[in-house]
This record gives structure tokens, sequence and C-alpha cells, in this order.
């Protein structure tokens, strides 16, 4: 039930954590784990954030910072929203109320909070990197652990892999890898690792078979090799026999597990065990993500995986506005209703990037590689060269991992292959990680790639036709923003290259892009207010420019970008770049986001206070004139 007056944590605010937990009996601890579950749900449950994957790791947690010494121990959390926990027992009990507002907790580990978080680990699978790094930097009188902790779903990512075959060959001592085993990501984790665990997970235990058989062997005389060889043959032998090999086995990494993760006497005692070793080991803790909490179980995990506020007694949203991410959604799913060789590719990330519909009504439309970017990028690339129409939906963030793909994989050959890039510019509270402030800059410099940002839901759906009509790439990137209503069909298509002129003026043009539109809309009436003759250019495609950009240019005094990216390389410098061969650059003010990592904080307050609203825009131009 939703709580009716303040509740009191009294382990949380009474102990010293983490140095209190060794101390701390088993039952205290169970007690604990009790609070960290009730106080995390009051917390989120108004300030968003994520539910389930925190919900599902604190018995782990707590039997991490028993056994480790933080931050001596050097911890380090795969993905990063798994950390929440980790923020209680590491001293922000009271600034956790904070959580990921401005100017409070970030939703990730966050080196400037604390001194037990060791990177800004917000995207998946780079733990064992950093792990690996660390490991190979460490002093030789350095007797401390490290201990990566990776999970809910980041194994499902390439670059895990890539460390894993690099740990095995420097074989780093005093070096943990927890893998925390809930079986899901955003959604459920797919893949062959994937099945591979929840064979695992179900494996009959085979050490105390191991063991009496062992002491059988040591009985069996032996002739031509020595007994240490024989009994490593036998050891070998019964351990095939009564437990197929993991994949770790191939890369002579240890492993032990499956264990079960909310059991604290288990894990502690496993995690003991893995200190004992001077080479990798690998701990396979089983969790249940969302436990404690009947809205975020079983199939509801996914819904409660990160969220706005939302109502404790149902897990329901308090407030739900349709955004972008619905109407690029149900675009998609009307346009694959009418293109029989239209497919979606998602990272893990489907009902996020609003793919649950067509998920749902058509799952073989639907491919899920797991959180692996970069491989859905150049899968794309393979399906659209066998003659399929691929939709990639992404994150602008996440995008910026597949870099190397759009350009080597995509663009190099032409494959028309269409980008959803959801989340572009300011996105809010998930921090400097997640806002999208880069892809205008680095998509632009990609040689035949289209580019477009549309203002509203309708220009969405023509652009999504224009580029299945297109024969090359296209990328359309939309903000994490409101939108009033879905579009429906038949959708317009928006040609391509071709701006639309909402005003006219004489004195000053401003080119918006995107989620700027209307904001620059109101801007010029603020300008012309002060006498000041606006003409006004929705430029939503981005690349390329609208051919009639030169002739109005020439007809203006002064020339305003307005973007929601940062202005290094971004649609102000596209312009710029093409006036200057005219002579006439010096009439452009280019105004988008400053170079530097923005904070969390309300999307409309950090345009605002970086002067990217409509009077901030005005007071640029006029102080410009």
């Amino acid at each position: 039930m939703a709580p009716t007056e303040p509740q009191h944590y009294p382990l949380l605010e009474s102990l010293d954590l983490p140095a209190d937990l060794e101390t701390m009996d088993r039952q205290t601890q169970a007690d604990l784990a009790d609070e960290i579950r009730s106080y995390m749900l009051e917390v989120i449950s108004k300030t968003g954030g994520h539910v389930s994957p925190n919900l599902g790791i604190v018995e782990l947690t707590i039997a991490l910072h028993t056994v480790f010494d933080s931050p001596n121990d050097r911890i380090i959390w795969d993905v990063g929203h798994q950390a929440y926990v980790h923020k209680l027992l590491t001293g922000r009990f009271r600034e956790f109320q904070t959580l990921r507002q401005a100017s409070g907790l970030s939703g990730y580990p966050s080196r400037s909070e604390s001194i037990h978080d060791f990177v800004e680990n917000s995207h998946a699978s780079t733990s064992l990197s950093y792990a690996a790094g660390l490991a190979l930097a460490r002093e030789e009188d350095d007797d401390s652990y490290i201990v990566a902790v990776i999970g809910d779903g980041a194994l499902t990512g390439g670059m895990a892999y890539e460390a894993l075959n690099h740990i095995a060959q420097i074989q780093p001592e005093r070096f943990i890898i927890v893998i925390n085993d809930n079986g899901r990501s955003y959604a459920p984790t797919v893949g062959g690792l994937a099945a591979h665990l929840s064979a695992l997970r179900v494996s009959p235990r085979y050490e105390r078979s191991k063991e009496v058989l062992g002491e059988m062997a040591r009985r069996i005389p032996v002739v031509g090799e020595t007994t240490d060889e024989a009994l490593h043959r036998i050891k070998e032998a019964v351990k095939t026999v009564l437990q197929p090999a993991t994949f770790l086995d191939v890369l002579d990494i240890k492993y032990t597990g499956p264990i079960d993760g909310h059991d604290l006497e288990v894990l502690e005692a496993t995690l003991e065990r893995a200190k004992e070793f001077d080479e990798p080991i690998v701990v396979h803790a089983v969790t249940e993500k969302g436990r404690g909490y009947e809205p975020a179980l079983g199939d509801d995990s996914e819904k409660l995986h990160g969220v706005g506020a939302f109502d404790l007694d149902t897990g329901s949203p308090i407030s739900r506005r349709l955004g972008f991410t619905d109407a690029a959604g149900a675009v998609i799913s009307d346009i694959a209703e009418e293109h029989d060789n239209v497919v979606a590719i998602t990272a893990a990330m489907g009902s996020a990037t609003g793919l649950g519909k067509l998920a749902e009504d058509h799952p073989e439309l639907v491919i899920d590689v797991g959180l692996a970017e970069q491989h859905a990028v150049t899968l794309a690339a393979g399906l659209a060269m066998g003659g399929a129409r691929p939709i990639v939906c992404i994150y602008s963030t996440f995008l910026q991992r597949a870099f190397d793909q759009l350009i080597m994989d995509v663009a190099l050959h032409g494959h028309p292959v269409v980008f959803m890039i959801d989340r572009a510019g300011v996105t809010g509270p998930d921090g400097p990680s997640h806002h999208g402030a880069f892809d205008l800059s680095y998509l632009r410099m990609i040689p035949g790639l289209a580019i477009a940002a549309p203002s509203t839901a309708d220009e969405l759906g023509g652009m999504l036709e224009t580029a299945l009509d297109h024969d090359g790439p296209v990328a359309i990137r939309y903000p994490k923003a409101g939108v009033d209503s879905l579009p429906s069909p038949p959708y317009a298509p928006v040609p391509l290259g071709e701006w639309e002129e909402m005003r006219s003026g004489t004195d000053v043009l401003i080119l918006a892009v995107g989620r700027l539109v209307p904001i620059a809309d109101k801007a010029a009436t603020l300008l012309e207010s002060e006498g000041v003759s606006c003409g006004l250019i929705n430029a939503r495609w981005v690349k390329p420019l609208d051919p009639r950009f030169d002739e109005w240019a020439q007809q203006y005094d002064r020339v305003v970008t307005v973007e929601d990216g940062v202005v290094s390389g971004g649609f102000g410098a596209a312009v710029l770049e093409h006036l200057a061969p005219l002579g006439i650059a010096d009439k452009v003010l280019p105004l988008g986001l400053p170079d530097e990592f923005l904070p969390s904080g309300n999307a409309d307050v950090l345009l605002s206070e970086r002067g990217l609203d409509a009077e901030g825009i005005a007071a640029a131009v006029l102080a410009a004139r």
C-alpha cells in the first residue's frame, strides 16, 4: 500500500554503511534488505527511475559490500542503473530523495558523488574492460580486489566478450566477475548466452559428486603417468559428465554457480571463496528482477524497468502524456502493414523505442539483438543488402556506440537503412550519458546520409514514408517530448531537403530544428514586438539543405540557427559552411547547446538555462544586431 505517513528506516538512518555490514548478523542484514526495498519504492515512485533492476539486486549488493572493502576494493557496476542499492550502502541515504533531479543524485554511478563510484557506467557492457585496465595498472604491492558486477542484459553486448577474451589472456589476480543473472534487460534477455545461462540455472550441482569420485580416483593405481596427471584427467572427465562445459571453460576462466542471488549466507560464502583464487573467477548469481514488489514481477518487470513517477499501489504511471516515441511506434506499425519488406530492429529496447505494438501484432517483424548496437546496425546493412527495408529504432546516445558501423557498413554501401533516433537533444533526468546532444554533429559528417528532424508527429510520419522510398540511408531524430495526438495514415511524404517557410520577414531569418521550431516561433513573435521583422524556417531536413536557402539568406541581414544539439559541427555549422563561399557567413548566429556534458534536470529548464527558450533566443538576436 502507498504510505499514508512518513516512513522510518532505522537501519539506513543509524548505520555507518558500508563499514557496519561486516559486523551485522544475518537477520539484521535481512531486515536491512527489507528497508532498502521499501525506501527505494517510496523514493522512486516520486522521482522516477529504474525500479525492477534495483529491487532484484539488494541482497547481492549487501553481500558485495560485506565481503569487499570498498573503495579500497573497486566494485564496478554494469549496467550502472542497477547501482541504487550501492548508493544507499555508501552514505547517500538522505541524498537519495534527490535522485535524478537537478543538482541531485545521478541515476547512475557518479565519480563526483562518491569515492565508491569508479566509472560513470551508464552504457552497457563496459565494466569488464574498465576492470581489466584497472588490473593492468595495479601496483605490485596492491592487494586490493577488482570486482565487476555485470548483468541486466549487459552480457549481450559484444564489448563484454572482447574484454573476456583479453582477461583470459592476461589472467589478472584478485579479479572477480559477478554475473547478476535476472534473465532480462528491458525485456527478456535474448541470444545464445541467455539460453546458456538459463540451462545452467537448472543444471544439477556436481561439486559433492566430484569430491566423492575424486576420493575414489585417488585409490586407483595409475600406470605410465604421474598421479597428478591422472587425477587431473579423472577430475576433468567427472566434470564433463556431471556438468557440461561453460563458454568460460573454453576461455580458461574459473566459474562457480549458479547460486541463489537472494540468499545472503550463500552469497557471502561464495564471494569469500572466490577471494581465495589467484586468477579470474566468475560468480554466477541468479536474481529475480522486481523482487518484493508485485507490479514489477513476471511479465510486468519490463513496465517498471525505468519509469517516471508512479502509483505505489498499482505501479501505474501517475501521469502519461503521448510523446514522439508513441508517434514513432504508431507510424512504424501502420507502415509495416503497407510495406511487405519492412523489419524493425532494436537493441534490447523494443517497448522503450515504441515497438511494443508492432511486436505484439507482428512479432516476426521485430528483431531484438540484445544490448549490441554495433551488431544491430551492421545487421540492418545485411538485411538491406538482401532486399529488406530495415528500420533501426535506437536512442541517440546509444547510436554513438555504432558510429563506425554507420559509416563503413551502411553509408559506404549506400544501403537504404532508416534510423529512428529517439531521445535526441536534451532528454532530462537521466543526465549526461543519456542526453542526445551529439547526433547532428556525428551524423552530418557521414556522406550520403540524409538527416531529418520532425517538429510534429505528422511530420515524423511523412518523413518515414519518404525515407522508405529513398534509395539510401536516412536518419530521423526526435526528442523525448510530448505530442498532441498520434498521427494517422495516410502519411503525406515530406520531400527530401524541402524546408517549410512558416514566416516571412526582412530583418532576421530564424532556421529552427525539431523541437525548437515552436519555441523559435514564439521568439519571432517577441522580436516582432521589438520592431524586428522575422522570417522563420522549419529546417526539417538538416541534410541536405533546401536549395532555396541561398536566396532566402541573401534577403536578410541576419541568419540565426537554433538547434537542440551541440553547436560544434551541428546544423549551425552546416549553414556557416554553406554560406562561407558566398561571402555572407558573417551573417550567421548559431544557437545551440554549449561544449559541455549536460546535467540531469527538466528538459525545458535545461534548455532555458542555456538560452534556448523563446526569451533567450530573442535576447541573443537583439544583442547581435
